[in-house]
């Protein structure tokens, strides 16, 4: 594999970011170009984390496989309330650029998205609003459910996400609330990504794990969903990032 890391300024967020990208080694991308993971981190990270946390170069060797891993800094991927426009730039500025500077293809069936956490609520934003774009989508110990999260004594988390959603009104029933983003995929008539869920049994969000799950399975979504032993914590992602790209539905060429 080959390993970029890209600085540059962000038009649309209109500040100097980064990504970090992987590439196929053996520069056979094909007419299309190489089929891409979008692979998004959590709340405190940033575009180096998988690198550093995971054998995540070593692990998409096998798969052929281009991951763009992209800085969304504390944003949950949304175009915030008190703040900067971050589901433009991860759902439009970041696929243009990264196609722009490296061969990557175009062909939703050739195009996923992953991630942890935060990431995990991106990765199933982003298939779930763009199936246009996204053949697949994968969560790994994934926020959600936002609306959830507002806690009457947690006075930072609530103060947070005010600033990147508004009030829990404006959240419920928007297109940031994943459930309502789900409701709304399984009754449109169109392209339907395939999903895959995994959280660890000893994980914070488990619960809220559980309720997407019998939410998307009550609405017929064609959703894959897993546990394990396990917490919130790289022990987990980086031995369940293996099964994301097992399970992706990558094309024979």
């Amino acid at each position: 594999m080959a390993l970029f890391q890209c600085d540059y300024f962000s038009n649309v967020l209109g500040l100097s970011t980064g990504m970090t990208v992987i590439l196929p080694n053996n520069g056979q991308a094909g007419a299309d170009g190489f089929p891409t993971m979008y692979l998004l981190h959590g709340l405190s990270d940033d575009h180096t984390i998988w690198l550093r946390r995971t054998s995540i170069e070593r692990y998409a060797e096998e798969y052929g496989i281009a991951v763009v891993m992209p800085n969304g800094h504390r944003s949950f991927y949304t175009d915030m309330k008190d703040g900067f426009p971050y589901w433009k730039f991860i759902s439009e500025e970041v696929p243009a650029l990264a196609r722009a500077w490296f061969p990557l293809s175009t062909e939703r069936e050739d195009n996923f998205a992953a991630g942890l956490s935060m990431g995990g609520y991106g990765a199933f934003k982003l298939a779930m609003r763009r199936p246009d774009m996204y053949a697949a989508g994968a969560s790994l110990s994934g926020a959600l459910d936002m609306v959830t999260r507002w806690g009457p004594d947690d006075d930072f988390w609530n103060a947070e996400n005010r600033r990147i959603f508004g009030s829990v009104e404006e959240l419920r029933g928007s297109d940031d609330d994943l459930l309502h983003v789900a409701e709304r995929l399984a009754a449109s008539g169109g392209e339907i990504p395939k999903l895959f869920q995994s959280c660890g049994t000893e994980d914070f969000l488990y619960e809220m794990n559980l309720g997407f799950r019998d939410h998307a399975r009550e609405l017929g979504l064609d959703l894959v969903y897993e546990e394990a032993p396990g917490g919130h914590d790289w022990a987990y992602w980086d031995t369940h990032i293996q099964r994301v790209l097992e399970w992706l539905p990558l094309r024979k060429k």
